[in-house]
């Protein structure tokens, strides 16, 4: 544990060139007495590490240290080579570079783990799209992502679903997200999602912005997706669902499932299930088939009788 932590100071210092012992201590979720005496530890060792005193002092590696990665332990190497994805890489330009950059990790190793981090790549592979999830174009996500890398403008026509569809728009673009095989941009002056494959066009100039600096793309994507939840599902269903149903709820109604689920005489479950619409639930309700009764709210109940005698009426002659 100690080993790493005093590999993990250095590879700190020399990635951010100054950092003081509390910065340190909260990176490393330790004690300042604990950065003290590794620092102490690092200085027997050899390691030129120097400290500056005032209010701008701190810890700091002599001028071109470099340490070689020899302080990885198996498990790190392995998730290294486990989370550089080829093919988000390659759309967004970096595949090349992706590829270059693992060759070079590689051949820092030492042997045994070169080899042992390289059976990461034959044995896993991470395909984060659905199975059902046609591919989407993006022919604008390099031009998005070298403007999000720039901090540059970029005003672009866009498609979205309400009336106008489709507007011209100024985005500060603050950082990319790869959802369920998806790319969105994340824009100010806001910040927004958009959906990357639904820009019609792309202008990027020479005006740049500046990204805030308090700004947190994961947890702020974090935040985005606990409101969108929120609104999606904005009323609930009691329904019943025979035996054969219940594996087949998944998402937020399963959580809701599991919450309100009760089992009834007939071997039935009742249980209150969050929808996002009366007619977004009678589409998703029907591929149930007998398998599930709604109970409540009445106006889905109606909406559910009536299409089902419209489709009736399509096979009565055969009836």
């Amino acid at each position: 544990m100690r080993a790493g932590r005093l590999v993990s100071i250095i590879l700190l210092l020399q990635n951010s060139g100054r950092l003081t012992a509390a910065q340190l201590a909260e990176e490393l979720e330790v004690s300042v007495r604990t950065i003290y005496r590794d620092v102490e530890s690092l200085h027997g060792a050899g390691i030129p590490l120097y400290g500056d005193a005032g209010h701008r002092g701190g810890y700091r590696l002599l001028d071109g240290y470099r340490t070689r990665l020899t302080g990885l332990h198996p498990g790190e190497a392995e998730a290294l080579f486990l989370s550089g994805l080829p093919g988000p890489a390659a759309e967004l330009g970096l595949g090349s570079v992706l590829a270059a950059a693992q060759r070079k990790v590689r051949a820092a190793l030492p042997a045994a783990l070169a080899e042992q981090a390289g059976r990461v790549q034959e044995r896993f592979h991470l395909d984060a799209a659905g199975w059902y999830a046609e591919r989407d174009e993006t022919p604008f996500l390099a031009e998005v992502a070298d403007a999000v890398w720039n901090s540059r403008v970029l005003r672009v026509r866009y498609r979205r679903w309400k009336e106008p569809t489709d507007v011209e728009r100024r985005w500060e673009p603050y950082g990319l997200v790869l959802k369920a095989g998806r790319w969105y941009v994340v824009a100010g002056p806001g910040p927004y999602a958009f959906r990357v494959d639904q820009i019609l066009a792309l202008e990027a100039g020479e005006e740049s912005f500046t990204p805030p600096t308090d700004f947190d793309l994961a947890g702020w994507w974090q935040l985005y997706q606990a409101d969108f939840h929120g609104r999606l599902h904005r009323a609930d269903a009691t329904v019943r669902l025979a035996p054969a149903a219940v594996p087949r709820v998944t998402g937020s109604a399963a959580r809701a499932l599991a919450e309100t689920g009760t089992l009834e005489p007939d071997g039935w479950t009742r249980a209150v299930l969050p929808i996002e619409s009366v007619e977004h639930a009678c589409r998703e309700y029907l591929a149930f088939g007998p398998d599930l009764e709604v109970l409540d709210p009445p106006e889905l109940r109606a909406m559910l009788a009536t299409t089902i005698r419209a489709m009736l009426a399509h096979y009565e002659s055969e009836l």
